[in-house]
């Protein structure tokens, strides 16, 4: 594991892998990642990195969108097959395709729940 990914004794490294049997389940049973009930057991998940500090990159430990996909990437090895098919000029497999599908969603979501995250106090100021 990299500098910036979590120790297994975390529960930043507990998430990780929670996050990880989540999308192999989702693979496994050929189900979108945005439908119930696996986008709020994904939530949930993002919601306790969130409250335990983890979304902050500035930490060793974050488990931010780009560092938990970055981390997936490389536990699954997309990270060297997309390096291969760029330099070999060939297409990724199905099942590595497939793999960067549930990347993509997964980072978007986390993204896109920070995001909101982040501004609800912008928006639900008391006393307005």
């Amino acid at each position: 594991m990299n500098e910036t990914v979590p120790s297994e004794q975390s529960l930043a490294y507990d998430i990780l892998k929670q996050v990880e049997a989540l999308l192999s389940e989702v693979e496994q049973e050929q189900k979108p990642l945005e439908v119930d009930p696996y986008r709020s057991r994904l939530f949930e998940l993002f919601v306790t990195a969130e409250g335990a500090g983890y979304l902050d990159e500035s930490k060793s430990d974050s488990l931010s969108a780009e560092n938990l996909c970055r981390e997936l990437s490389q536990c699954w090895g997309l990270d060297v097959a997309a390096k291969e098919s760029v330099a070999q000029q060939e297409k990724m497999s199905s099942e590595q395709l497939s793999k960067m599908r549930l990347l993509w969603a997964t980072m978007r979501m986390w993204m896109e729940w920070d995001y909101a995250w982040t501004r609800w106090k912008e928006f639900h100021a008391q006393g307005d």
